[in-house]
């Protein structure tokens, strides 16, 4: 039985903390639909998606008017693009395809544009990673990822000096809405095959045919906790933060259950993930502060991330059977209020955001950087989270947008859950005969676990 607390609580979560359901992601394979031909695997992808995901902006609309739960976003993963092309010598015509069926749906993203080349590149993976930058600039809906790396497979640098002038080029192609094709395109190490959150959704090869996933967000209920444990230890701060994951997990495994019943897809996993937003009440910075901090990015601020990660993941396991995505909390510059104020002060800096990355549940994330950025030293930033990502065996990402003619001092508004973002310094030294060396970073010895 739900006690009437427990039911003005959660509705206090809703109304006065900006608790939300984030998405719900609906993953389709495509395997179903592959064709030598353009015409017809463009034609079968469509159809396929229409068919499949037509009543699922109606039934995520319903459930919100229903249980009264916000429900933000939702959103389709496909099987990673590279996987299904096949032989066609052009993959942006499926690139539009997607983006088509995610218009006709009513969808906010579709994600799957992808390629899994941590141990090499194939032909069908180099023409979809060679054809993000146009991909990304004439849809609307369309996300891509690429995974460089695993723990058990090392870092492919190769792809790692690709997507340096792939992130550069994408960013040129959209200068004039500052480089947002960039916010629409993550490069992953040890990527996850049930993640619902964009831009990395894709619907992994080990999944079904289809599967409803959901993904929840409460930085705002969790920061309310810890005003009430001022001055308490950490272990008291620990336990409130676990007790309230372990009550929003519950939430969201309400709305997966439902919306899988509704649809008749099976039920994939609940991604639980503070991911913040740019409004006031809502910020994973401003939970780091709360622990202590005068200012997220000062000593003490990759500690505090540590123990509100792993307090977040273990309230989620203890409510649902079926946690997975990158469930901790996600800490991107654009997308979280205290996190921009921060970087403006000069408290947060790339290095530390680094350090951070060790201990959050993803990566460098939304971090706006100058224009004139080279390549290169995209690709070292990239593999750097990279290696981290490998040598921790986690999942780590890097969302770096270079915007064209601004510079450190500068800002740039990508507007809605995107926010705005100052310009970072970087590192003013050449790595470009590190990045030029190519090959694969070997796997660490700990991969050699059978």
């Amino acid at each position: 039985m739900v006690s009437t607390s427990e039911i003005l609580s959660t509705l206090k979560m809703i109304d006065k903390q900006k608790l939300d359901v984030r998405t719900i992601t609906m993953g389709i394979s495509l395997f179903g639909c592959v064709s030598d031909d353009e015409k017809r695997l463009c034609d079968n992808v469509y159809d396929h998606i229409t068919k499949t995901a037509g009543n699922l902006v109606k039934v995520g609309e319903e459930i919100e008017r229903e249980f009264g739960v916000p429900i933000v976003n939702k959103r389709i993963s496909v099987t990673p693009a590279a996987l299904v092309t096949g032989g066609i010598k052009n993959p942006v015509s499926l690139a539009r395809a997607l983006d088509r069926a995610a218009r006709e749906v009513g969808v906010n993203f579709i994600g799957g544009y992808s390629a899994l080349v941590q141990k090499g590149i194939t032909r069908a993976d180099r023409a979809v990673m060679e054809s993000i930058p146009e991909a990304l600039s004439t849809t609307e809906f369309l996300c891509s990822s690429v995974n460089v790396g695993t723990t058990r497979a090392g870092i492919d640098m190769d792809a790692v000096k690709m997507m340096g002038k792939i992130i550069k080029e994408t960013s040129l192609r959209t200068a004039d809405r500052g480089g947002l094709g960039c916010a629409k395109l993550v490069v992953f190490t040890n990527a996850v095959e049930d993640n619902p959150f964009m831009a990395g959704a894709f619907h992994g090869p080990g999944e079904g045919d289809s599967a409803v996933s959901v993904g929840v967000s409460g930085p705002g209920v969790v920061k309310n906790a810890l005003e009430h444990v001022k001055g308490e230890k950490f272990d008291v701060v620990a336990e409130t933060i676990k007790r309230t994951a372990f009550r929003i997990t519950r939430i969201g495994q309400l709305v997966a259950m439902e919306a899988s019943r509704r649809l008749n897809v099976p039920f994939g996993i609940v991604d639980l993930s503070l991911a913040p937003t740019p409004a006031v009440g809502d910020s994973v910075a401003a939970i780091l502060e709360e622990m202590g901090l005068e200012c997220c990015g000062t000593h003490g601020t990759t500690a505090a991330l540590a123990l509100l990660n792993d307090a977040v993941k273990k309230g989620g396991v203890m409510a649902s059977s079926h946690v997975g995505g990158l469930s901790g909390a996600f800490i991107p510059v654009s997308e979280d209020i205290g996190m921009i104020h921060a970087a403006e002060k000069g408290a947060l800096t790339l290095d530390k955001l680094e350090a951070m990355t060790c201990v959050c549940s993803v990566g460098l994330d939304m971090i706006a950087v100058p224009g004139d950025t080279s390549a290169e030293t995209i690709s070292a930033i990239i593999a750097d989270e990279s290696a981290i990502g490998m040598i921790n065996n986690k999942t780590v990402a890097v969302r770096v947008i270079p915007v064209p003619g601004k510079n450190v001092g500068d800002s740039v508004e990508f507007g809605g859950l995107l926010g705005y973002a100052p310009i970072m310094p970087i590192h003013p030294f050449s790595s470009s005969e590190f990045v030029n060396r190519g090959g694969r970073i070997p796997a660490p010895l700990h991969s050699l676990r059978n």
